[in-house]
């Protein structure tokens, strides 16, 4: 248990850590709602309701009007958490029986319920006081993560609390990050409790990355660069009414950096690639410019609008016997999971149906836990692995986890899975390893993605509309010296 380790490393207790996490919520939730002035505490049977008594107690000496609802249980509280409950008690709080009508006035709600240790769907007791909760006009502030959450893989395998706010300690959770995380958490915020200098000593499983972490992987160019030093990518689709993917992978590659971009295509889609991209090299695809094209590039991405058919399933044939840097990605995938293969130098980036039929599996067996899914495609496919949706995963074959922590609901159209797969393989044509362009280039997409839902919504976002904000990520010095 983490937190025993560090309570024990720093000479606290742990009733001491949760003290610290009771402040921490108490403070956030005056913070964001400092009007609120009749608060609704819901504690649970575990280490988590106690952080709600402590909740309890400071709220009711600065003259909050608490109720507080506890979920009964014939197992004892755990130590730390009793004696929270008595700390409650002595300063003249009432623990109510979860029956009791709701007070009428009530303009705040703190979740205590539920925990980090659940791993199955919230018993009835609890179920019901969270859809009373999730009815309540009341916001709510979640302690630690949202009863109902699962804090290893993000899945809610029954009733689960609908945070306006959630304040988690110590480590972030995965199942913060991904799965249905972004449907219940609300805004996620995070407390270290005083734990700082233990946590420098630790090496965290998985990493999460946002826009401020673009620097790590992306450098300002010399000023001696040009177009052969900064890769030749070579894209391969575009397969009969399938043009625009290959467009927006085309594009992509551009925006994100590429020098040179030669795509390989059905003859009809070269006048009106050129037209509207003239930067891009377009060829008809045939097995002579295809053989040529693979000994020209550095990098190849195949798979956006290829089809399924023989023309698509030829060149796909063709360029897996390539030891070049590559991405699969659409049907290139699709044809993957008919004939499976491992290999290492290659980048896939399913979404969850495709991840299901590279599996065999359900997609609802993908989403009930994504990382577990992303870590079974790279031991059956091998190389690097991006599972796409909300909160990315990122698993590369030497065991390295990221989960993207960017990105919004406007994503969800046509022909954005296509600019990620340009923006990749142009990351990887300038030289960074597989899993640093995977994560660079799913955080840069979705950070662009989010600076224009930032100014104009969600919906009706269009996947080229990212190219006017790109280039504020993949120049991440700029952001930098900018503030911005």
């Amino acid at each position: 248990m983490a937190e025993k380790q560090a309570a024990d490393s720093l000479g606290i207790t742990l009733y001491e850590l949760m003290l610290r996490a009771g402040e921490a919520v108490f403070t956030l939730a005056q913070n964001c709602y400092p009007a609120s002035r009749r608060w609704l505490i819901l504690c649970g049977h575990g280490n988590n309701g106690g952080d709600g008594y402590v909740v309890a107690r400071l709220a009711q000496s600065a003259g909050i009007a608490v109720t507080l609802l506890a979920v009964e249980s014939d197992k004892p509280l755990p130590e730390e958490a009793a004696q929270a409950r008595d700390a409650w008690l002595n300063a003249g709080g009432v623990i109510h029986s979860p029956d009791i009508a709701w007070p009428k006035a009530c303009d705040l709600i703190i979740d205590g319920l539920l925990g980090t240790g659940l791993n199955a769907a919230p018993r009835e007791s609890a179920a019901r006081l969270i859809e009373k909760c999730n009815q309540h006009s009341a916001p709510v502030v979640a302690v630690d993560i949202p009863s109902g959450l699962l804090a290893e893989t993000g899945a809610t395998p029954g009733a689960v609390i609908e945070a306006d706010h959630t304040l988690t300690f110590i480590a972030l959770k995965p199942g913060l990050l991904t799965g249905k995380a972004r449907d219940v958490t609300g805004e996620l915020h995070y407390h270290a409790l005083g734990l700082e200098a233990w946590l420098q000593g630790e090496t965290a499983p998985i990493s999460r990355f946002d826009s401020a972490d673009l620097t790590r992987w992306l450098k300002p160019r010399k000023p001696t660069s040009h177009k052969g030093t900064n890769g030749r990518l070579v894209i391969i689709g575009g397969d009969c009414g399938t043009a625009g993917a290959i467009r927006l992978t085309g594009e992509a590659a551009l925006r994100a950096g590429a020098g040179l971009v030669r795509v390989l295509t059905r003859v009809e889609n070269i006048a009106p690639l050129i037209t509207a991209r003239p930067e891009l090299m377009v060829h008809e695809l045939t097995p002579a410019s295809l053989e040529e094209s693979l000994e020209w590039a550095d990098v190849i991405v195949i798979g956006p609008g290829l089809g399924q058919q023989e023309w698509g399933k030829k060149a796909l044939q063709k360029v897996e016997n390539s030891r070049k840097p590559m991405l699969w990605d659409a049907d290139a995938l699709n044809l993957l999971a008919i004939n499976p293969d491992k290999r290492q130098n290659r980048i896939i980036t399913p979404h969850p149906g495709e991840a299901a039929r590279l599996l065999n599996c359900a997609v609802s067996q993908i989403e009930h836990d994504r990382l577990h899914a992303a870590d079974r495609l790279v031991k059956r496919y091998g190389g690097c692995v991006v599972l796409k949706g909300a909160g990315t995963v990122v698993v590369s074959q030497d065991r390295q986890c990221g989960l993207i922590d960017v990105g919004n609901a406007g994503m969800g159209s046509g022909g954005m899975g296509d600019v990620l797969s340009g923006i990749i393989g142009a990351l990887l044509a300038q030289k960074l390893t597989p899993y640093d362009a995977a994560c660079a280039g799913c955080v840069a997409h979705g950070a662009a993605a989010d600076r224009l839902a930032a100014n104009y919504g969600t919906r009706g976002m269009l996947a080229g509309d990212l190219f006017s904000t790109l280039y504020r990520f993949v120049n991440p010095d700029l952001n930098t010296k900018n503030h911005d």
